[in-house]
């Protein structure tokens, strides 16, 4: 393709590259495939020590907005002098005071001038502007691209949706063109509260299984817990935050047989990390639980393939937060083995219970615990259930559709 008719895009994150949004890595990458001349614009800094490799598949530039405006002021003073001239300025900074007024936080204004900044030095080769999440990458997507006089669009994916308040939501969705959203549960919310709500589609993230490790060929041992030779290692992946429920996971171990071998891992960094290590402790289970960290794509996928069986025990915080469809379990399945989570979210749209897994209702401490020692003790039903999650995973949640509809959409919008 001449590189003068490549659609050109940025791309408004959060943070990049993270670990834990590989979903938004590997749709990059295949934009990228599929003809896209794309920037990456991070609100934040990396802080992970590892990358995927499908950061490396990326060529996209990365801009990098002032993290906290202080940090950076004469650069944001530089964007503010250069986007008041702008013909989009006075309705931006309209729209920002309106919002402001509901929202009277430094995050507020945070995002004001993350905006200006990014109106100030985005080339002007881009057109078209698409965020991933609908709260503060948004917001600054918005402003930025009022101020620019450009179109935008976004991905909704699991926090942004629960916990923006409706008043935002709406009046983001009806500034945007189009907006996508990873489950049935965000749809049917989101077009609650959307003006256009024909807007809003469905568009499951999926696992790129051409870039992904196959499942191990042979068949996993017929561990039981009977015995220390036939231990059976449980498997939870996730950043250590509330919604993920491992707190739930430990007290459940807590209550499986004394005499039952059995061994837990858990990946992944996370503000929870620490108190996660010191519960297992209290509860006595310090010798048989580790906690990990944050690790590479390659190194997770490993820890799958040596699992017995994976939990994952996604609950509602505080604060509303929550899981949409976690790819971890996408990722376990993928690699057929068997997965006990929770009926929350979009979990039930993956897992059929007592078919592709097991579903145990969330924040039920002895149905979780049930649950884990049957499969423990039952190797075969383990085999079973991973079979059916593999074949459904590979069945419905291969991504390159869901990239190929997002990618007429940029396409058509551009």
């Amino acid at each position: 393709m001449n590189p003068a008719a490549r659609p050109s895009l940025a791309i408004v994150l959060k943070g990049y590259p993270r670990l834990s949004e590989t979903f938004i890595a590997q749709e990059i990458a295949a934009l990228e495939a599929r003809g896209f001349a794309a920037i990456v614009v991070s609100l934040r800094h990396p802080t992970d020590k590892h990358r995927h490799p499908v950061h490396e598949r990326i060529a996209a530039r990365v801009m990098y907005l002032p993290e906290y405006l202080y940090q950076e002021p004469l650069r944001v003073l530089r964007g503010w002098w250069r986007t008041r001239k702008l013909p989009g300025y006075r309705q931006a900074r309209a729209d920002w005071l309106r919002d402001l007024r509901r929202d009277f936080t430094p995050n507020r204004g945070r995002r004001f001038g993350q905006a200006c900044v990014l109106a100030a030095e985005l080339s002007n080769d881009i057109q078209w502007l698409h965020c991933h999440f609908l709260h503060t990458p948004a917001s600054v997507t918005r402003y930025g691209g009022t101020m620019r006089c450009l179109k935008w669009s976004g991905s909704a994916h699991a926090k942004d949706i629960w916990t923006t308040p409706d008043w935002e939501i709406a009046e983001k969705l009806g500034d945007c063109r189009f907006l996508v959203t990873c489950t049935q549960s965000g749809l049917d919310r989101l077009q609650q509260l959307a003006p256009q709500p024909e807007r809003i589609g469905l568009v499951y993230h999926g696992l790129d299984f051409a870039h992904l490790p196959a499942a191990p060929l042979t068949q996993r041992p017929a561990h039981d817990g009977s015995s220390a030779a036939a231990t059976v290692t449980i498997l939870s992946v996730g950043r250590a935050v509330p919604k993920k429920g491992f707190s739930d996971v430990l007290q459940a171990l807590a209550l499986l047989p004394k005499d039952l071998q059995w061994r837990f891992v858990q990946l992944g960094g996370g503000p929870l990390r620490s108190s996660l290590i010191a519960q297992a402790k209290q509860l006595g289970l310090d010798d048989r639980a580790s906690f990990i960290g944050a690790r590479p794509q390659h190194e997770v996928f490993a820890e799958y393939q040596k699992a017995d069986l994976f939990v994952l025990a996604s609950r509602i915080a505080e604060d509303g937060d929550r899981d949409g469809l976690p790819n971890v379990l996408m990722e376990a399945q993928s690699q057929a083995l068997a997965c006990i989570a929770t009926e929350i979210a979009a979990i039930p749209e993956l897992i059929d219970d007592n078919v592709t897994g097991v579903l145990t209702p969330p924040g039920d401490i002895t149905a979780l615990a049930k649950a884990i020692e049957r499969l423990i003790r039952d190797p075969a039903l383990r085999t079973q259930l991973g079979a059916a999650g593999q074949q459904r995973v590979h069945e419905k949640f291969s991504f390159e559709a869901g990239v190929d509809r997002i990618a007429a959409l940029l396409r058509a919008a551009a």
